[in-house]
């Protein structure tokens, strides 16, 4: 399996939302493709510590995530990189993509000169849970949201 990463661009967006909404926690958050995402897009692309990133399997985007660099006080200064939204198309979940998508992002941090990496994930998804700790994170800290408006 060649899978190709790259920074997404405005034409993947309507993609990406549909992956991120193909998913029963998260359709009714995401909504459908609309201005708002649009307007999230830009200012992700203005943000150097952001990135969307898609992977590309024979040129059809088949996997998003977002990618975002946390410069911080604690641990000596030191930048974190926090994943977010990762989602791979459903018709090919369970063959080894997502995995290599985590070890690309893992040495995306690491060349922007990381020490930690870190991502959510909803309590209710048992099966990323297994999948994280696969890839050797350990669910150390206890998460707390609050959603505003």
């Amino acid at each position: 399996m060649s899978v190709n990463f790259r920074i997404a661009r405005i034409d993947d967006l309507p993609l990406i939302v549909a992956m991120i909404a193909d998913d029963s926690i998260a359709a009714v958050r995401t909504g459908d493709f609309g201005p708002e995402h649009r307007a999230a897009f830009e200012a992700i692309e203005a943000d150097p510590n952001n990135e969307l990133i898609v992977a590309e399997l024979d040129g059809e985007v088949v996997g998003t995530m977002q990618l975002t660099y946390i410069p911080g006080i604690s641990r000596r200064g030191a930048t974190r990189l926090q994943i977010e939204a990762v989602r791979i198309a459903s018709h090919l979940r369970g063959q080894g993509l997502g995995r290599k998508m985590m070890e690309w992002a893992v040495d995306r941090g690491r060349a922007r000169g990381c020490v930690m990496v870190q991502l959510t994930t909803d309590k209710a998804r048992k099966d990323a849970h297994r999948f994280y700790d696969s890839l050797g994170f350990v669910a150390s800290h206890e998460g707390y949201k609050l959603t505003l408006g």
